[in-house]
């Protein structure tokens, strides 16, 4: 090959080598953003009548749950809008919303509702044999069907562990039962290699709503 030639080769290598580098930083850029929850009040405007002024959301028996936001972990709330937004997760009522959000602003809306204390859960009213297999299934598994307790990927206390894990104590049971039936039936897949669509798949209807009833009626102390 001739010293242009080979010149020329280099230039678009190198060339190619920033194009990569380039889209890598700014994806890096748009995930480091930093939230403002003063600017997240604002932009966070538009949830309110499904997840409340105090970020309680709310639960509806026999119908939709929308989940408590209040006192997620900041990342694991933009992921899952960034999510939704980008179709890795469906859901009818919240991808309009996402999709008016910029990656700014969904920094500063997780960082809002991040910052607002845990409220009560609703929805956990259940008999006691029911409620003590709900916290057999959180704080142990039943190993005999292959199912991993919640709290091993969860967390001490269930109450999260970054932005993989979210925190499920305290949280309304109807939106757990949902979510579950849901990787239960393929309809959601936005966690780590499919983990608990494979854990869904092994319980039950009544270990479903077992271990949802018994997550709601767990309390947490907000710092």
């Amino acid at each position: 090959m001739s010293y242009k030639g080979i010149m020329g080769t280099s230039k678009r290598i190198t060339g190619g080598l920033g194009l990569l580098l380039g889209v890598g930083l700014a994806a890096g850029q748009a995930m480091a953003l930093e939230g403002d929850a003063e600017r997240g009040q604002a932009a966070a405007g538009t949830c309110v009548a499904c997840h409340q002024a105090d970020g309680s959301g709310m639960n509806v028996p026999g119908g939709e749950s929308w989940p408590r936001l209040a006192g997620l972990d900041a990342d694991y709330l933009a992921k899952q809008l960034h999510d939704f937004k980008e179709g890795r997760r469906q859901n009818a009522t919240m991808m309009p919303f996402a999709n008016m959000l910029d990656d700014q602003q969904i920094a500063d809306v997780a960082a809002y509702y991040s910052e607002m204390p845990v409220t009560a859960a609703q929805g956990g009213d259940v008999d006691d044999d029911l409620l003590a297999r709900g916290e057999q299934l959180a704080l142990r598994g039943d190993w005999d069907a292959y199912i991993v307790s919640c709290k091993s990927c969860h967390g001490p206390g269930n109450q999260g562990v970054g932005d993989t894990f979210p925190g499920l104590a305290s949280q309304h049971a109807g939106y757990i039962e949902n979510q579950l039936r849901a990787w239960q039936a393929d309809e959601r897949s936005n966690d780590p290699q499919n983990l608990m669509g494979a854990i869904a798949k092994r319980m039950s209807d009544e270990d479903i709503r077992a271990v949802s009833a018994w997550l709601a009626s767990q309390s947490v102390a907000s710092e």
